[in-house]
């Protein structure tokens, strides 16, 4: 069985690396690596949409970065159990057409014993936004460290 540390019961240490994990993992846009972070038989509701394993997440990724373009995206840590992570995220993004959005959302996720996010709940609201308005401006792949997180940029 693959692990994925760090695995549950989860620190504020371990939760907090989880979560940048994961908002480094979507940021790569590679949908077949983040697929392995869920387990085969994972479940998800984002927004109005129930997906079920690895390849229904790795089709409905593939479809989302396909629209979403430009993709830019942080995450943070909002409260945490043993096995449940519970963040907050914003990410930039512009559609074919040029007009960019801003979406705002919260998650809930549960680990299996080996790290693996076994449920994803992500309810998410879209807003645009005027293209000098946008704050995720680094290049392509992982948020710099040095970037502002959510708190710092008042999101």
């Amino acid at each position: 069985m693959t692990t994925k540390p760090p695995v549950p019961p989860f620190t504020h240490d371990s939760a907090t690396a989880k979560v940048r994990a994961a908002e480094n993992a979507w940021n790569t846009r590679d949908a077949e690596k983040v697929a392995l972070a869920y387990t085969p038989d994972s479940r998800w509701r984002n927004r109005d949409r129930f997906i079920r394993g690895r390849d229904e997440i790795t089709a409905f990724l593939k479809d989302k970065w396909a629209r979403e373009l430009d993709y830019r995206l942080i995450k943070s840590l909002w409260a945490f159990d043993d096995n449940v992570i519970a963040v907050r995220f914003a990410y930039e993004y512009r559609t074919q057409d040029d007009v960019w959005f801003r979406a705002y959302g919260n998650e809930m996720w549960r680990f299996d014993a080996n790290g693996l996010m076994a449920r994803r709940e992500a309810s998410i609201n879209d807003v645009r936004i005027a293209a000098d308005e946008r704050l995720f401006v680094w290049p392509a792949g992982p948020r710099p460290e040095d970037h502002p997180g959510l708190d710092e940029l008042d999101l």
